[in-house]
Order: C-alpha cells, then structure tokens, then sequence
C-alpha cells in the first residue's frame, strides 16, 4: 500500500508528486486545502518517499497503485492535483477510472511523449558513492558537479535520509529509475479521454506545456482549462504557491 499524509476533514483531495518528489513537498499546501476543506491524502508514489519499493516502473502499475489506495480508503470519488509524473499518472488515472474522479488538476506537464531529459540529474545521483559515508555536505558538493542549479539540488537533498547513524542514503529507487527511465516520458493513449471538469497550469517560464500542446489536451480533456502562472518554471507549485494554490481552489470549489 502507498505511503500517504492525510489531513482534514471533507471532500477527499488526493495530491501525487513529480519524479524524484514525494509528498512532504506538497506539505504546505497539503495544509492549506486541508483548512480550505479536504480531506487531502498526500501520496508517495511507488519507488519514492516511503512507498515500497518495485522493479515495475510504470504508468499502468502507480494507475493501479492508485486505485487500490482508494479501494482501501473506501474513497469513491475523489479530486486529484498531480505534478509531471504525478500529473501524467493523474491523467491515466481519470482516463482509466473516471467513475473515480470529480474533478482533476494537472500541472506542467501535457499528455504528449517527452523525450528523456533527466540524464544529468541521474548522473549527479549515481556519481554519489554512499559506501565511503559521505555527509549531506559531501552528497551535495557531488550533485553540484553535475547540477548547476542550487532549487533542483535543494529538492533532491530533501531525499537523502539516515538509514542508520553515520549511513545516508535516497528515499528512492535509483536503480530501479536507471533502467526504466524512457517510462516516464509516455504518452497517454489515443483514446484515452477524461470528461470531467479538468485544469492543466503551467509555469510560464517552463517548456512542458506549450501553446501547440493545447489542441491534444482538449482532445484527451474536452472539458479543460489552461492557466498560465507567469515567471515561473516547472516547479511552479514551489515557486508561486499563493497563486497555486487560488487557481486550485477556486477550481475544486466550482
């Protein structure tokens, strides 16, 4: 069963983190929904967080991990905000299982193929020798090696934990991540379609959803809108979460 923080009392919200997250960088605004009346269940997906760890790395399987995480909760419908791969697997999710879903939000990311773009940051990562014990500052000055942007080394220190005293280690599953990268880059389906009420937001200074992606959106996504959160990159729920987070609700409470 997926790891997950729940918090408040409602409607049930349910939050799925980008690749290489997990769900206590969705805490803050967790919290909020949670005020703003949800019952928000912050997952962490397969092979991140706490979740277990699996060598099947795939849509299909975090769809069904998804589902059963409900049918355990006996959550019947739910509202769904899920960033890049989070937001890619939301969208399978409601395409699959729309008796499950009310309404849906999906940030920066569209339902097209995305060619692998992550090969430095898994270089950085694998560079990381934790059998010689180094410190978060060790771990660190290695990342930078390989990643020159201080926000994206930042996210990924937030991974490293004590598996025991004087051992660090990541949350997630690297290798399973070296071998079955192209997965996250797929596309959804052709007939793949969700209905219901849905809000893609993309950050403006980010490349992931583009203006020529709106036609194949509102092919899988009829009933879609697309906001635009200005000056911010792909993490724009980090970047500018009061705006984030008015987008969301004044969405979810339609």
């Amino acid at each position: 069963m997926l790891y997950s923080k729940i918090e408040g009392e409602g409607k049930p919200l349910l939050i799925l983190h980008g690749f290489l997250g997990m769900s206590d960088n969705w805490k803050t605004l967790g919290t909020q929904f949670a005020a703003g009346g949800f019952q928000v269940h912050i997952l962490d997906l397969r092979n991140h967080g706490r979740s277990f760890h699996s060598d099947i790395f795939t849509y299909e399987a975090m769809v069904q991990d998804v589902f059963e995480y409900c049918q355990a909760n006996n959550l019947d419908k739910v509202d769904i905000i899920g960033h890049s791969m989070g937001g890619k697997t939301a969208m399978f999710f409601a395409a699959k299982h729309p008796e499950k879903v009310n309404k849906l939000i999906v940030a920066d990311i569209a339902p097209k193929y995305y060619k692998q773009h992550h090969q430095d940051i898994l270089a950085g990562l694998n560079a990381v020798d934790f059998s010689v014990k180094p410190s978060r500052n060790d771990v660190e000055a290695i990342l930078a090696a390989y990643i020159s942007d201080f926000g994206t080394r930042q996210f990924l220190m937030k991974n490293l934990y004590w598996l025991e005293p004087g051992q660090l280690a990541f949350r997630f599953n690297l290798p399973v991540f070296n071998t079955n990268l192209e997965a996250i880059g797929k596309e959804l389906d052709v007939n793949l379609v969700f209905n219901n009420p849905t809000l893609f937001i993309r950050g403006g200074a980010s490349r992931y959803i583009l203006d020529s992606d709106f036609e194949n959106i509102k092919q899988h996504f009829p009933n879609s809108n697309i906001e635009t959160i200005p000056n911010v990159g792909h993490w724009l729920h980090a970047e500018n979460p009061k705006m984030f987070y008015e987008l969301s609700i004044d969405f979810l409470k339609k």
